[in-house]
């Protein structure tokens, strides 16, 4: 996938090493793709992951420390408790929530972080952290880091893949997948799990047999020249290999992305017969048929229905949550289970997250807002801990108090099990060697305790 001038641009860039050569890593992988599975609106820990007895039997006090709030609402600073019931699940006896009952299936693959935190209590920079590491927009994604450090295993398909709801974009948009000042390259690209998977690929109606052919050769020689004289546009030599890669994909990639090849008991499995689960469904689905075929990161955007942002349940916990979670927990458990029936599991790590949680105490009656200080997370595969808890919060769920973990640590961590380390990944911009990171400025580390 990689031209000549792309490939010495690498080369003076990265740990002054070719890409994609297990040799070249800074210690053995544990895996070799990623699936983020982003859960935009912020999934409510007290509700779903982290029970808290306290809470529900002090709910209508007055909590004794005063929260911070983003919206208004929540001025009273009264405690609520979650209107779920936990239960112990599998052998690990993991507690999870009823309002996620197939997650809690699959609780011994789970590695349960019950100790995130983040930096910001708005929606975009937080999404934007949890994408790029830092709350600003204008920096790499992680999946954008990962595919200019490992380039991708099938020349025929993008390294780094974006699969959203095709009626629309969540919160930040395309702010989520840039490459910054990464080459254009490394850009996440935008497949359809609906309809055609890539978009415009093929023409509005039938041509001349060697016509397409011949475009792209006329295409690539004109390309090449302007490229000669202007020596060193990332973005040139971006354009160019997308032609290159959109005419192999239509060669081969409409085969591989085409999901009506799945068996019944697959797609059954995936919840693509409901209404309900069938568009979660699908990009779950094609999530694993892309790392199968050597796509290195495939980020899964959630449902822009009941609301573009829908774990945001601000007016009511119970309702909001539930609406949601319908949606997405069987398909989140389905892609765990397919990945491990396909050998694929132990090679591909797949992280379920929001970008924060939610406040113990109520808005407006039975809702709640934002909360930066305490979250959970999800990982499963790819040499995370299996059956695993790590980290507590508070007793009300409002502050991550052991066994901190933020995202940069997160982000270390994913990038630690593909044999990549976060400090030495780096890329010369404006006189700086930047990282995804920044662990100098973040303290990021690799959190040994997550991994297998």
């Amino acid at each position: 996938m990689m031209g000549s001038g792309f490939g010495s641009l690498v080369l003076a860039s990265i740990l002054e090493a070719r890409p994609g050569r297990a040799a070249d890593r800074a210690h053995p992988a544990m895996a070799r793709a990623v699936i983020l599975l982003v859960q935009n609106g912020g999934p409510s820990q007290m509700d779903l992951f982290d029970p808290k007895p306290a809470l529900n039997r002090l709910e209508g006090q007055i909590h004794t420390t005063k929260v911070e709030m983003f919206q208004p609402g929540s001025e009273g600073n009264r405690l609520l408790g979650t209107p779920f019931r936990f239960y112990r699940r599998g052998r690990s006896g993991m507690e999870i929530s009823e309002a996620i009952p197939h997650l809690g299936s699959v609780a011994d693959d789970l590695c349960l972080v019950r100790s995130m935190h983040t930096e910001h209590n708005n929606h975009t920079e937080a999404l934007v952290m949890l994408a790029t590491g830092k709350i600003f927009p204008g920096r790499p994604a992680l999946g954008s880091w990962i595919s200019y450090a490992l380039g991708t295993e099938n020349e025929d398909l993008p390294a780094f893949v974006v699969l959203r709801d095709p009626k629309g974009y969540n919160t930040s948009g395309t702010l989520l997948w840039q490459n910054a000042w990464l080459p254009a390259v490394h850009r996440g690209t935008e497949l359809s799990a609906v309809g055609a998977p890539v978009l415009n690929l093929h023409p509005p109606a039938p041509r001349l047999p060697g016509a397409d052919r011949d475009d792209l050769e006329l295409i690539r020689r004109l390309n090449e020249e302007h490229l000669r004289r202007h020596p060193g546009e990332s973005e040139l030599e971006a354009r160019i290999q997308s032609y290159e890669l959109a005419a192999r994909m239509q060669l081969a990639a409409s085969e591989i992305l085409d999901s009506s090849r799945e068996s019944g008991a697959t797609r059954r499995l995936y919840g693509l017969e409901s209404p309900v689960t069938a568009g979660y469904g699908a990009r779950c689905l094609l999530a694993r048929r892309l790392v199968e075929h050597g796509v290195r990161f495939v980020m899964v955007m959630p449902p822009v229905e009941p609301q573009f942002q829908p774990w945001d349940a601000h007016k009511d916990t119970k309702d909001e949550n539930e609406k949601i979670a319908a949606q997405v927990d069987l398909p989140s458990a389905a892609l765990i289970k397919d990945l491990k029936a396909r050998g694929l599991l132990d090679s591909t790590a797949v992280v379920w997250a929001g970008e924060f949680g939610r406040l113990p105490v109520s808005q407006n009656g039975k809702g709640r807002d934002h909360n930066r200080n305490a979250f959970s997370v999800l990982l499963a595969g790819g040499g995370f801990v299996a059956g695993c808890v790590h980290g507590a919060t508070d007793d009300v769920g409002y502050r991550a108090v052991e066994g901190r973990v933020s995202v940069p640590d997160l982000q270390a961590t994913v990038l630690h099990v593909l044999g990549l380390d976060h400090q030495r990944l780096s890329y010369l911009h404006h006189g700086r060697r930047e990282t995804l990171t920044d662990a100098s400025v973040t303290g990021a580390r690799v959190v040994a305790e997550l991994l297998a």
